[in-house]
């Protein structure tokens, strides 16, 4: 019998498996898909979660792939540009933001995982329900008809997760959503990653070396709208807000390149019942805001590995140190999905605003901007959050790997 199933391949789900299998628990993680590839997921692998890859003895293999590293945040309004964060003065191992597409990061946690007996990546494997007997989960039923069972399942698979459908959820609202699409370029530029906001536009540019990845964020409940102009006129507003990307007539053709992301900020007001634990996106999603919701789901990974991880190896049902999980890693959930809604609230749901003029940035960023030190303490809440873990879990391999 396998000792926990994963469902879903994400930071959350791949961490969490890690950490298990490092502890000597027999785990198998369910990804959907059949690789990593989601050209629109985030790119950033903040000094939080290279803290934990530091811990491990992981972080010199995870810095020798291919990555950009973003020493401080910077953002074009209303035509200028502005300096917004510095991680530089972090005391911590990485004291930046690695640029690596998540597929990247996510082949390194497999690779990592693959070490160790007790760990399984099964891919093209998506789950249709949970099994469940006498009020408790007790594994999956697979699409393809096969049911799994294990002493605990993880949900870690996103916002759309199928926890969502036993555990109570909580909306608390946003004002945006996001057509992602890309645009070809020249060599990398060294920008690596830009906001932009002017009238009435709020976009995000990642340099992936030979095309930027571009976030085009609106109104909630425009989507349609903006899809019904066509594409010379949603064309015409980012050549304007974003000249950096030259001229795009023959780049942006047709609007069937918008792809949509629906963006949510919601979290479960409970992330468990009796063999079954939500955690990541699944346990609370996140607004794209800052892109730390890959490090908040590695932070969740940790804390489940530290808190189960033990009992597990030694066969105990743990259904009662669930709620602890939920306990450890509510406070930062809820500290990080507050300050989002009010930046979506005062900033972004304002910029979005029809009608509004966007003529000067706000006080906070010229401050931010004119005073280096200030810019300390966006770096260190971007760069680090609040409550960082650090791994606890045990390595059941620590002496052969010394040998």
């Amino acid at each position: 019998m396998i000792d926990v199933l994963i469902v879903g391949g994400g930071p959350a789900g791949m961490m969490a498996g890690l950490l298990l299998a490092r502890a000597g628990v027999k785990v198998r993680v369910l990804e959907k898909h059949a690789d990593f590839f989601r050209d629109f997921r985030g790119d950033t692998v903040h000094p939080s979660t290279m803290e934990i890859l530091d811990q491990l003895g992981m972080l010199e293999r995870f810095l020798a792939r291919p990555h950009d590293r973003l020493h401080e945040a910077r953002g074009t309004i209303a035509g200028k540009e502005y300096k917004l964060g510095d991680f530089s003065h972090l005391n911590t191992p990485a004291p930046f933001i690695a640029m690596m597409p998540q597929w990247d990061f996510l082949d390194f946690l497999r690779d990592e995982a693959a070490i160790y007996p007790g760990f399984a990546l099964e891919m093209n494997a998506p789950v249709a329900d949970f099994i469940e007997e006498e009020d408790r989960v007790c594994g999956v039923r697979l699409v393809d008809g096969r049911e799994l069972r294990g002493s605990l399942t993880i949900a870690a698979d996103g916002r759309s997760s199928l926890a969502r459908k036993l555990l109570p959820v909580e909306d608390l609202g946003a004002p945006m959503d996001v057509f992602w699409f890309q645009v070809p370029k020249a060599p990398r530029s060294g920008l690596t990653l830009r906001g932009i906001a002017a009238t009435g536009t709020l976009m995000a540019l990642i340099d992936r070396g030979d095309y930027w990845q571009c976030a085009y964020i609106f109104a909630k409940g425009t989507g349609e709208k903006l899809r019904a102009g066509g594409i010379a006129a949603l064309r015409s507003r980012i050549e304007q807000a974003a000249p950096i990307l030259g001229p795009l007539d023959g780049v942006l053709t047709d609007i069937d390149q918008m792809h949509l992301l629906t963006v949510e900020l919601d979290r479960l007001t409970r992330w468990h019942r009796p063999g079954l634990l939500a955690i990541g996106d699944a346990a609370h999603a996140m607004s794209p805001a800052g892109g730390i919701g890959i490090n908040l789901a590695v932070q969740d990974a940790v804390a489940a590995a530290n808190i189960l991880a033990a009992p597990l190896s030694r066969g105990e049902n743990v259904d009662g140190l669930l709620g602890k999980v939920q306990r450890r890693r509510l406070l930062p959930t809820r500290l990080v999905q507050a300050a989002q809604k009010a930046a979506q609230e005062r900033i972004i749901g304002r910029v979005l605003e029809p009608g509004r003029s966007l003529i000067r940035a706000p006080l906070v960023v010229r401050l931010l901007d004119r005073y280096p030190l200030l810019r300390r303490i966006p770096g260190r809440m971007i760069g680090l959050g609040i409550r960082r873990e650090r791994v606890r879990s045990p390595d059941a391999f620590a002496m052969s790997k010394g040998g």
